[in-house]
């Protein structure tokens, strides 16, 4: 799962407790990389707890739970068909699922750590990307040269 305000992706995990971060937006879990952690406003965009007001939810087992309190809550009746799985209108002819959210990150060339934005990528660079990736993770798994 690619980082929910700059688009990148994670690595093959270290030892220990990952830097990134889980958060829940529309309902739905979102990742937040290191890098963009590092802004003040990170959380800004986060749902938070009804009864605590933490940002420190997750949505498991088709629920919304905030691991400070504990609440429990069924997630909205589709709020945003653009973040749900399934939605997506080339599987579901004739589905309308409105206007997608618009990218979190400004458009451009890459940042100071090398990500270019997943808004400024041409059509199917990061599916090349990932499945490159994937391939390179694969043959170290296996151990081909």
């Amino acid at each position: 799962m690619p980082c929910y305000r700059c688009g990148v992706r994670q690595t093959d995990p270290e030892r220990g407790k990952s830097p990134w971060r889980r958060g829940v937006v529309h309902d739905q879990l979102v990742l937040i990389c290191p890098v963009c952690q590092e802004s003040a406003d990170w959380t800004a965009e986060l749902e938070r707890c009804t009864k605590c007001r933490s940002a420190h939810l997750i949505r498991r087992l088709g629920q919304v739970e905030c691991l400070d309190c504990g609440l429990v809550r069924e997630p909205e009746a589709l709020p945003n068909p653009g973040l749900n799985p399934g939605s997506n209108p080339g599987l579901n002819p004739g589905s309308n699922p409105g206007p997608s959210p618009g990218p979190l990150v400004s458009v451009g060339g890459p940042d100071a750590a090398g990500r270019v934005p997943a808004a400024s990528r041409p059509p199917g660079a990061a599916d090349a990307a990932l499945a490159d990736e994937v391939s390179r993770a694969l043959d170290r798994l296996l151990g081909r040269a």
